[in-house]
């Protein structure tokens, strides 16, 4: 997981998880729109993720 992606699911975490599919993307926005931190946990624990 590089910097930028790091920093990009702070900022936005729909955006930082584009390439993991399109699940991920929907549970990210979804959790965003409930509140940001939640939106954020999700990015970074898809992002950390090895077995995507």
């Amino acid at each position: 997981m590089s910097i930028w992606r790091v920093i990009l699911s702070i900022i936005c975490p729909p955006l930082a998880v584009l390439d993991k599919g399109c699940g991920s993307i929907l549970i990210t926005f979804l959790l965003w729109l409930c509140g940001w931190v939640p939106g954020v946990i999700a990015a970074l624990v898809i992002l950390n993720n090895p077995k995507r």
